[in-house]
Parts: C-alpha cells; structure tokens; sequence
C-alpha cells in the first residue's frame, strides 16, 4: 500500500460520492500510471448513459487507454471502492493492469476474493495483484446510505 494508493482511494471515494448523486451506484476508480500519478478516473455511468459496461472501473481503464495512447496498462493500479465484479476483472485482465487496490468487498458479486477470485487465478495468463479492504469503511457507508435511501 502506497501513499500514492491512499491518494487516488480518497479521489475515488469523491467520484463515488459524485455518482451517488446522479442516482448512480456510488462506485469510483482512478487509475494511476508506473510512477503513481494519477493518470485517469470514472465512476459508475450506467443509468444516465443506458450502458451496461459504465461500471467505474470500465470507465477508468477507457480513460487511462485513451491518456497513454495504447489499451496496454501494464504497470498501472486501478484504485476503486468496491471489489471489482467478474465484467471488470475480465477488463481488467485484458487490460494487462498490474495491481487493484479496493475498498469494500462485494459478497453479492466480487472476482477479486469474495465470491471468484479472477484476478489472481493461476489458470489465466494474466494476473493482478489485490489489495482489498482499503478504507472499506467509507466505500461501504456510502453504499449502505445510498441503498437505504432506495428503499
């Protein structure tokens, strides 16, 4: 764990926040380049873009292609709030990203240890490594205060 990690959590915990207000799933990425700059950021976009890959870490990894000019981030962090699902594990993956860092586990639907284990698993020719459970406090209430308000 970096400060440059701790960093880019509390940025995507803004754009979690960010998201939550235009009735979004409150999930925010940054992905940080070889060196730990904050290189591109996303969060969920899926209601008001009617996509169904505008998950944050989707959206970020976009951005951050997009930044270095090649969809090859190998060397990159994905910082996120919640534990990628099996949709952005695969993107991760195919996007050669290096480490995740996350916030809250998603017992529901978590690839990075809760439920699969995608981005770890020895059988592919990628792997990540994963760090989760970073500030999984505030990824988590935000999800919980978003959700209750739902109901």
């Amino acid at each position: 764990m970096t400060a440059a990690d701790r960093t880019a959590m509390q940025r995507a915990l803004v754009l979690a926040a960010e998201a939550a207000a235009d009735a979004e799933i409150p999930v925010g990425a940054v992905v940080l380049d070889a060196q730990g700059r904050m290189l591109a950021e996303g969060r969920n976009t899926r209601e008001t873009t009617l996509d169904p890959t505008g998950h944050a870490e989707v959206v970020a990894l976009r951005a951050a292609a997009a930044a270095l000019g090649s969809w090859n981030l190998d060397g990159c962090t994905l910082v996120v709030t919640l534990e990628p699902c099996l949709m952005c594990a695969g993107a991760i993956l195919q996007a050669r990203v290096g480490r995740v860092v996350f916030g809250a586990w998603d017992d529901k639907a978590g690839a990075a240890g809760s439920m699969y284990d995608v981005l770890r698993d020895r059988r592919l020719p990628y792997r990540a490594e994963v760090i989760g459970g970073v500030d999984e406090e505030a990824s988590t209430a935000l999800l919980r205060d978003f959700f209750a308000q739902r109901r």
